[in-house]
């Protein structure tokens, strides 16, 4: 989580929302890795994904999810409009299906090795800087 605190940091993303059993500050092993991060960049924990993503949306956001997907659109291909809230999941469940069927697009990170995936923290870099240099 440190590393996603740090990440977001670098994107100057407005705020991350974490839920459910997601770890978050203030331990330890966040403020290590996060270097202070946790504290530049604004953070609530919400025990519902579900109410949280339900909320930005009737408040105009746009819910990107980013999941490997058959219908996923690639990133690349990807350019959005308006504020985009990205949405992550579990590193091995990813997002729940009643989450991303609120979604508003799903966008997925081509794999080209022999892994399947990515760690949560480098694919959401990977998809920060790429909707950032879209604005």
């Amino acid at each position: 989580m440190g590393s996603f605190f740090r990440t977001c940091d670098a994107f100057q993303v407005e705020k991350i929302h974490l839920t459910g059993y997601t770890s978050h500050p203030p331990r330890i092993e966040i403020s290590k890795t996060a270097i202070g991060a946790e504290k530049s960049v604004p953070w609530e924990h919400h025990k519902s994904p579900l109410e949280v993503a339900e909320t930005l949306k009737s408040e105009g956001w746009k819910l990107i999810a980013l999941e490997i997907r058959r219908n996923a659109t690639p990133l690349s291909e990807f350019s959005p409009s308006g504020d985009v809230c990205l949405i992550v999941g579990h590193e091995l469940e990813g997002i729940p299906e009643e989450l991303l069927n609120l979604c508003d697009a799903t966008v997925m990170i081509p794999m080209l090795g022999k892994k399947e995936s990515l760690n949560v923290a480098v694919a959401a870099g990977i998809a920060l800087h790429h909707l950032k240099n879209c604005q």
